[in-house]
């Protein structure tokens, strides 16, 4: 292992220092996570960086990059190192108390935007980081409540309000348990991975990643079955539901959505792979 108190190395070194050592421990993505985590210790931008990089890296820097890179060769998601994930161009807080947001996600945002109207109230269920409710809240005139049933999720979800500028209410609830009141919208990404599955997962979700917002029962669908059961005791008439799915769910969604019987314009959007990644239904008007 290198060492921040043995000759002194450059930054060009100690950045493919982390590269070899990530390579050499099959961490995807190698390349781009060494240099995250350079960006990220020694607080430099990649102009800095080919300006100076035949320069002495500061010592402690050194000692801090070599410690991360050392904790992502355990399969620890570089998001966690840093304490930061991007989505839909903004900075969010994440720990291990919530998931990573992902850009599949985003793309239940964009569908949630092209059915909002100014003034709705919106409902994010299993709200996690609540990078879904505070990025519609900033990118619409609406209002919003985020519930989760985890308090450390929540708490996570407070840092990301305060950053990123909104109003948003924060219920500690399992599902609607404790929600009052109705909505015009309700968003979900809740867990949906068929328990059997989880440990085939790459080892930074299985491992790092809360099993609480992962496990989705037997088949995957406990949480869909609630929600498409319970919403419409929580929503206005032609309210929607909005959620994100797994890649082999949009027909157990459809199917479920037409046996309840009390929804219409149930629609399937895919992601850019092609996949099914979003299920909209709207409850049908008085």
């Amino acid at each position: 292992m290198y060492s921040a108190n043995g000759p002194v190395r450059s930054m060009k070194d100690w950045l493919e220092y982390g590269i070899g050592f990530l390579e050499a421990h099959q961490i995807q993505d190698a390349r781009t996570d060494a240099w995250i985590l350079m960006e990220y210790t020694a607080n430099i931008n990649k102009s800095y960086y080919y300006m100076n990089m035949h320069e002495p890296m500061d010592a402690g820097d050194a000692e801090d990059y070599a410690l991360l890179i050392h904790r992502r060769a355990e399969h620890i998601p570089v998001q966690y190192l840093t304490g930061e994930a991007w989505f839909y161009g903004r900075s969010f807080r994440v720990n291990e108390s919530v998931l990573i947001p992902r850009q599949d996600t985003e793309v239940l945002v964009e569908e949630a935007l092209k059915r909002i109207q100014p003034g709705m109230r919106v409902l994010d269920l299993c709200t996690g980081s609540g990078c879904i409710l505070l990025t519609v809240l900033k990118e619409a005139q609406v209002t919003g409540v985020g519930s989760d049933i985890s308090q450390e999720a929540l708490l996570v979800a407070e840092l990301n309000r305060k950053r990123i500028g909104v109003q948003a209410n924060w219920i500690q609830s399992d599902l609607f348990e404790n929600i009052g009141g109705r909505f015009d919208m309700i968003l979900s990404n809740p867990p949906y991975i068929q328990s059997a599955v989880i440990d085939t997962l790459d080892p930074e979700v299985r491992e790092h990643e809360p099993h609480i917002a992962l496990d989705g029962s037997e088949d995957g669908l406990l949480f869909y079955r609630r929600i498409v059961e319970e919403a419409p005791s929580y929503l206005n008439p032609g309210g929607w539901v909005c959620m994100e799915i797994g890649y082999d769910q949009g027909q157990d969604l459809k199917g479920l959505f037409a046996e309840n019987g009390q929804y219409t314009n149930f629609e399937l959007i895919r992601d850019l792979s092609g996949l099914d990644r979003v299920v909209c239904a709207q409850l049908k008007g008085e």
